[in-house]
C-alpha cells in the first residue's frame, strides 16, 4: 500500500467527534502499520510526501489524531497507528490573550490548529536554552503529551509581561498564569 494510499485510508477511519470533544486517541491501541512520509516542520507547517498540506480542515484533522508515545508520534485511528516525523514540536502557539494581572493574570493560547489552552497547572509554560548560543525556545502543554512552541512575537509579549520572582536563592524573571509562576529567564544582574 502507498502513502498516499495510507494517508487517504487514515482520514476516512476518524471517527465523527461526538460533540466537540477530541478523539480518544489515548485509549486507542491499534497495531503499529510503519511510517508514513508525513512530516510537521518546526513552523508548524504539514507536508505530505514532501508536499505542504494547504488545507486548514485537513491538518486540523489530522492534528486530532495525533499522538506521542515517548519521542515518537503517530497518527492514530481505532484500527491503525503510523508514525510520522515531528522537527520540534507539532503545534506552534501563534497568539496569547492576557485577562488580569499579577498572580492571578490569565494567559490564554491559541495554536496554528485552533487549539486553545490556558496556561497553568494542567497547561504549563516551559523555556528551554540552547547550550551553545543561550536562545530560548518556548513551549506550552497543549494535551496528553504534545506541546506548541511559542512563536517569537508571542514569546515577546511574554517577555514584556515577565515580572521578577525569587526561586531557589535565584530571580528569575516569568510570568504568572492560572495561579502559576513560570520562569522565562534569570534576571540580568
Amino acid at each position: 500500500m502507498s502513502d498516499s494510499d495510507k494517508a487517504g485510508d487514515l482520514l476516512q477511519q476518524i471517527p465523527p467527534a461526538a460533540g466537540k470533544g477530541l478523539p480518544p486517541v489515548h485509549l486507542w491501541n491499534p497495531p503499529f502499520c510503519g511510517d508514513i512520509d508525513m512530516r510537521i516542520a518546526r513552523d508548524g507547517s504539514w507536508f505530505y510526501m514532501g508536499t505542504p498540506i494547504g488545507r486548514k480542515p485537513m491538518v486540523r484533522l489530522f492534528s486530532t489524531i495525533l499522538r506521542r508515545d515517548g519521542d515518537a508520534y503517530f497518527l492514530v485511528t481505532p484500527v491503525e497507528k503510523v508514525g510520522i516525523r515531528v522537527d520540534d514540536a507539532p503545534f506552534v502557539a501563534v497568539e496569547v490573550e492576557v485577562e488580569g494581572e499579577g498572580e492571578a493574570q490569565q494567559l490564554r493560547f491559541r495554536t496554528n490548529v485552533e487549539d486553545q489552552v490556558s496556561a497553568g497547572a494542567e497547561h504549563p509554560l516551559r523555556v528551554e536554552l540552547d547550550a551553545q548560543t543561550g536562545e530560548p525556545a518556548p513551549y506550552v502543554h497543549v494535551r496528553a503529551n504534545l506541546e506548541a512552541l511559542i512563536h517569537r512575537n508571542v514569546f515577546y509579549q511574554l517577555v514584556e509581561l515577565a515580572v521578577p520572582r525569587e526561586l531557589e536563592g535565584q530571580v528569575w524573571l516569568g510570568v504568572w498564569s492560572g495561579g502559576e509562576f513560570f520562569p522565562i529567564a534569570p534576571q540580568p544582574e
